[in-house]
């Protein structure tokens, strides 16, 4: 008897036409709207970018972009493209910190942002206790005055001054940074001077990228703005002028307190304290070493509470 043939299945794959990397360049170009933002972002030649959009282009068979000489704007199939992409991307950011969070033993690497006054005059020290009683965790600190986003992974905590943190992170209140006003000791001037008395003195103000408000209101209430004789936008920067001799400025208590040749005049103003907030992204709440940090460095800032606030004159 003659055996009969089975039928022939015949799987369909579903063609693609974009990759990963496909979606990745169509979000980079409609995010900086050009190609050569987007060659700058990517680390690739302009030549690069752009041939890569007209193969992408040509596989749909449809424009994603009008070119114009104000750069490049998603057409309609350019921005659905895009949007698909900021999706895929959040997902894979998502599932990034989900995976982060299953380690068990307090190690691997930690990406820390703070800024340089922070680093010099509180966490280097504390960053050493740290990495001794932790050794298998590797500290990669950005030292910045500009908030990282750590929605985006660009850092995985955050050690810095804040009055206002954002919602959207979970945060840790530290303890509390006071701010006086310091001179050199050459000036011949006496701790518990008035604010009134030293307005004739020469000052150091803060250059527009510092972005304290609320030192620039005070400085402005107290008509000091006429009396800066220089002005720079890190703390750093101020301390090493206010050690020169240059002129008077208000400092963090914690960053001036170790130089004895520069004078706390006038109590912490209260107007200018900021609260030290430890920050960090919702979805790393269970990694082991992330809490390790915060644990360790919670008890040893609130240790050192008194100098961080400063010290009253009276």
């Amino acid at each position: 008897m003659k055996k009969s043939k089975r039928p022939s299945i015949t799987v369909q794959k579903t063609r693609s036409y974009l990759a990963w990397n496909d979606f990745e360049m169509i979000l980079v170009i409609a995010t900086a709207g050009s190609l050569s933002g987007a060659s700058r972002a990517l680390g690739v030649s302009h030549a690069t970018v752009f041939r890569r959009l007209g193969d992408i282009e040509q596989r749909l068979g449809v424009t994603l972009f009008e070119r114009s000489r104000t750069g490049y704007r998603p057409t309609l199939a350019g921005e659905e493209l895009a949007d698909t992409a900021r999706i895929m991307d959040e997902a894979a950011l998502t599932a990034e910190r989900k995976v982060a969070g299953r380690d068990l033993e307090p190690s691997g690497e930690i990406w820390a942002t703070t800024t340089d006054s922070l680093l010099m005059g509180l966490l280097a020290p504390l960053f050493t206790q740290f990495r001794h009683k932790y050794p298998g965790i590797v500290l990669d600190v950005a030292v910045s005055n500009q908030l990282f986003n750590l929605t985006r992974r660009e850092a995985d905590v955050a050690i810095r001054p804040s009055n206002r943190p954002p919602e959207n992170l979970i945060g840790r209140p530290l303890t509390t940074i006071g701010q006086a006003v310091y001179g050199h000791c050459s000036l011949g001037l006496n701790p518990g001077e008035s604010i009134e008395t030293l307005v004739s003195q020469p000052w150091i103000g803060t250059g527009a990228r510092l972005q304290d408000s609320a030192l620039d209101q005070w400085m402005d209430n107290n008509e000091l703005k006429a009396s800066c004789v220089y002005r720079v936008d890190t703390l750093v920067s101020i301390l090493s002028a206010v050690r020169s001799g240059m002129g008077l400025a208000v400092l963090p208590c914690y960053l001036a307190h170790e130089y004895p040749d520069i004078i706390q005049l006038t109590d912490p103003i209260a107007e200018l304290e900021y609260g030290l907030w430890f920050l960090m992204h919702p979805d790393l709440r269970g990694v082991v070493r992330i809490h390790a940090l915060m644990d360790f460095m919670t008890d040893a800032i609130r240790t050192q509470k008194q100098r961080v606030a400063g010290p009253f004159l009276r």
